[in-house]
């Protein structure tokens, strides 16, 4: 494929045709005529050999490529729109713009609120936008990351893209307070024994694949997709779960639950924030990702953290 010799323009007028489905509309999204549209939309159709929008009584419905190409299209066009947005100086007190990062509920806790005060306070015009990850962030890293200005994740996930350490963490597990029985520390036979909350995605995958190694297999009882329902989960129950230990400070007002060290020496957690390799030299990025380290580096160590 010879990407000199097509029109980037196109690729406007995909997205919008994908999207609305109605060339009428498409063209009204991007401020083209109806006849230019069309014109757009037979070049469309002649490049891919296929028709993309098929009539179906009084509507148009995708084929099976422009299905394909609906989602890929949406990306393609977030990656050049940053491209192009790119930035040889970047000046925080008069910027007004967003970034997106995507991170876990935990990752906006512990971290996510203390770069928003950063933010507010060093660059007043900079709005941050937090999305939760998705549970395909394995599948395609390259596509999730172009769409975004950052991930929020720890190290042991995903590898081959560019990261700047934040902070560490470390693992406690969970028990309700009113828990007889259970000291300062958890026993091994206890992790097989007792039920489980565990966090239903796989960010935590060294720490579960340490579990594997020690022939821990828990007994799952419920899974959730929040780190932060965790200790409600447990309160009041025979259940136990494992939690990033600076997450459990933060929440111990919230529940009856409290802390016990694990019955070894749990994998530390390391958390980072990635970036798809485009905006590495971008002047806004290098000001995020430093903005981002600095307030890491000021997160107090872990190992007080109880």
């Amino acid at each position: 494929m010879n990407l000199a010799r097509l029109d980037l323009n196109l690729v406007v007028a995909l997205r919008a045709l994908l999207e609305e489905r109605n060339v009428t509309r498409a063209g009204r999204r991007v401020g083209l005529s109806q006849p230019a549209m069309s014109a757009a939309l037979a070049r469309l159709r002649r490049h891919f050999d296929d028709d993309l929008l098929a009539r179906v009584g009084g509507h148009y419905e995708l084929t099976a490529l422009g299905q394909v190409l609906l989602d890929r299209t949406s990306t393609a066009y977030d990656l050049l729109e940053r491209l192009f947005a790119s930035q040889a100086d970047f000046d925080p007190a008069e910027e007004s713009r967003e970034f997106r990062l995507l991170a876990s509920d935990y990752a906006v806790a512990v971290f996510g609120t203390e770069l928003a005060r950063a933010v507010h306070e060093e660059a007043p015009g900079i709005r941050l936008r937090f999305s939760q990850t998705p549970n395909t962030v394995t599948d395609d890293t390259a596509t999730l990351l172009s769409a975004a200005d950052g991930l929020l994740m720890p190290h042991g996930v995903i590898s081959g893209f560019p990261a700047t350490d934040l902070y560490d963490d470390r693992w406690v597990f969970l028990v309700a307070a009113d828990r007889p029985g259970v000291g300062d520390h958890l026993t091994r036979q206890d992790l097989a024994r007792l039920p489980w909350v565990t966090y239903q995605r796989t960010y935590d995958a060294p720490a579960v694949r340490q579990l594997g190694m020690l022939g821990v297999e828990p007994r799952v009882e419920v899974s959730v997709d929040s780190f932060q329902l965790l200790p409600l989960l447990v309160a009041g129950t025979r259940r136990i779960a494992m939690v990033q230990a600076r997450l459990a400070r933060l929440l111990a007002p919230l529940a009856a639950v409290r802390t016990v060290e694990p019955p070894y020496e749990a994998v530390p957690l390391r958390e980072a924030m990635w970036w798809h390799p485009v905006h590495t030299h971008d002047a806004a990025h290098i000001w995020l990702r430093e903005t981002a380290a600095r307030v890491g580096g000021r997160l107090a160590d872990p190992r007080t953290v109880s």
